[in-house]
């Protein structure tokens, strides 16, 4: 809908201006003055260059989703319209990207539209497991517990994404300086010393060799090093878009020494929760294994859900599929054929969560505790063994002066 920009006088004749929202001039006009602005001039708010261009358009956070349907749940409650529910938000909506979505979405729902539907056309801000929650919660007439199930849901899955990369921060930081440690002594330090090097007149011990023929290799070929560093980094991503590259290395994470341990429980905690949201929405099961399956962020896992609903779909149980999947504990496949036989699988789902979101929690302090002093010992012994090769020389044409 175009914004118009007005100026004009008030009643009591102080110069105003402002702007309103409307779907022609004669719209604008009229809201205009139920303001009671005298002569006012109106005219439509230009374009910004920038604005089609995605690059430029501010992203919108799982914050403000997770804000956005809580209030729209409080709303529904409350007894107030879907309608007027989505143009309170959309006024108050600081963020233009999302501004914008929420009016299309408004005026889809006003022309007929369910609300689901319309949020399908905005795949970049809902994901397929947030509009087959809402269908279901339209359906089934309980869209406000639905909603309110959803922000739980992303607030749990934000903090679960905040721990992952909280462990991930520390040794990334690390090893990013131990890097650039290495090329400041490599190309400043090394070269210095091996000038000094050059008047001693007696040849250089093994490890200060190895260091001064690195110092080299390095400043001769920096730029080679660089290219081979980007055209590796490409191939890899090359290789992880194809299916059977992506597998390959899905499957060698998963199968990680340290870091496998966390994915695996990573994926279970969140398999298990987004399964028992969907099913606590009343989502049939087939429906809800089809987006858990494309929203695991793992193709082996996603290969394991997409299994276990075809043998389902044939009939069997949930809990054996997921047995001879050989990616679940064998405790979680246990529990969840204890709730699918007392017909509590959602609860027990849930319960499944709960319990590998602390384990998460314990395996991050773990991995932090553990990766803390291996890298004091990587970054302490690579300085200190490049330094003890610098100084070896020095050392050695002491003893001989004595």
């Amino acid at each position: 809908m175009p914004i118009y920009i007005w100026k004009g006088k008030n009643t009591h004749g102080e110069k105003r201006k402002g702007e309103v929202e409307a779907p022609d001039l004669a719209g604008a006009q009229a809201q205009v003055r139920r303001m009671r602005i005298s002569n006012p001039t109106i005219k439509e708010k230009p374009k910004d260059l920038l604005e089609n261009i995605s690059f430029f358009k501010p992203q919108v956070k799982g914050r403000d989703i997770v804000i956005f349907t809580r209030q729209l749940s409080t709303m529904i409650n409350a007894g107030l319209p879907l309608v007027q529910g989505l143009e309170i938000l959309e006024k108050q909506q600081s963020n233009p990207t999302f501004k914008k979505a929420l009016n299309e979405i408004r005026m889809d729902v006003e022309a007929g539209s369910t609300l689901a539907d319309s949020m399908r056309k905005k795949t970049k801000i809902f994901d397929n497991l947030f509009t087959n929650m809402i269908e279901a919660g339209e359906t089934g007439g309980i869209l406000d517990t639905i909603l309110n199930r959803l922000a739980v849901f992303m607030e749990k899955s934000m903090a679960l994404k905040k721990k992952i990369k909280g462990a991930m921060t520390y040794p990334t930081v690390c090893l990013a300086i131990s890097i650039l440690i290495l090329i400041v002594i490599l190309v400043f330090v090394v070269p210095v010393f091996k000038s000094m090097f050059e008047g001693f007149g007696h040849s250089l011990p093994l490890p200060t060799t190895i260091v001064v023929n690195m110092s080299e290799f390095f400043q001769e070929y920096f730029i080679y090093i660089i290219i081979a560093f980007f055209l590796l980094g490409l191939g890899v991503k090359k290789i992880y878009q194809t299916e059977k590259g992506r597998i390959a290395m899905d499957r060698g994470m998963l199968r990680a020494p340290v870091f496998g341990i966390l994915l695996r429980k990573v994926a279970v905690a969140k398999f298990t929760r987004t399964l028992s949201t969907m099913l606590s929405a009343g989502v049939p099961i087939l429906e809800a294994l089809q987006v858990v399956a494309k929203t695991s962020g793992n193709k082996v896992i996603e290969q394991a859900v997409f299994r276990v609903g075809d043998s389902i779909a044939e009939g069997r149980p949930i809990a054996e599929p997921l047995e001879e999947s050989g990616v679940f504990p064998n405790m979680v496949v246990q529990m969840i054929n204890v709730g699918e036989s007392v017909g509590a699988l959602d609860a027990m789902l849930e319960k499944i969560a709960d319990f590998y979101d602390e384990e998460v929690d314990q395996a991050v302090e773990n991995l932090t505790a553990m990766i803390e002093p291996f890298m004091m010992v990587f970054l302490g012994g690579m300085i200190g063994g490049i330094v003890v090769a610098m100084y070896l020389p020095i050392f050695k044409l002491s003893s001989v002066m004595m």
